[in-house]
């Protein structure tokens, strides 16, 4: 009898934070609906007293400061890349300038050269095509050349 009990009390107690994740759950709702309700409600008060053109003039306001904070902080980074590059050799200017290119362009080469080998070797032992490529062009080898595609031809793109 007492083993039942137990097994009985056991059940119902692994249910326990099911049961109050599911009274929080509630409680959380509840409150996001009364805020929601309370931001509509000032919403429609904002709209008949006439402050939508007052909210739209400083969501603007807020873009313009936030593009002005990118254009500071590309230029502050310029002003520091030169003021490292004073009295420097002209080797070492170039050196510094072609580090992310030489990065990319040793991932491309490394790329290749363990594609074609992967190829070769795959040819010379009669691998199906198919598994070949799967070896070749593998989940990880394309999330790698899209994170540097995506760099160089994303991000750099639409910065500038």
């Amino acid at each position: 009898m007492l083993t039942l009990l137990s097994t009985l009390i056991s059940f119902l107690a692994g249910g326990l934070p099911k049961l109050l994740s599911f009274f929080q759950d509630r409680s959380d709702k509840a409150h996001e609906m009364a805020l929601a309700q309370i931001q509509v409600q000032r919403e429609i008060e904002m709209r008949k007293l006439g402050f939508e053109a007052q909210e739209r003039v400083e969501h603007i306001h807020t873009e313009q400061m936030q593009i002005e904070a990118a254009k500071e902080q590309r230029t502050s980074l310029y002003a520091h890349d030169i003021a490292i590059g004073q009295g420097a050799s002209q080797w070492m200017i170039n050196l510094r300038a072609g580090v992310r290119p030489l990065i990319t362009y040793g991932l491309f080469l490394l790329l290749v050269f363990v594609d074609v080998a992967g190829f070769v070797y795959a040819w010379n032992h009669d691998v199906e095509f198919t598994v070949m490529l799967d070896q070749l062009w593998d989940e990880p080898t394309q999330l790698i050349w899209a994170s540097v595609i995506s760099f160089w031809f994303g991000s750099q793109a639409f910065s500038k």
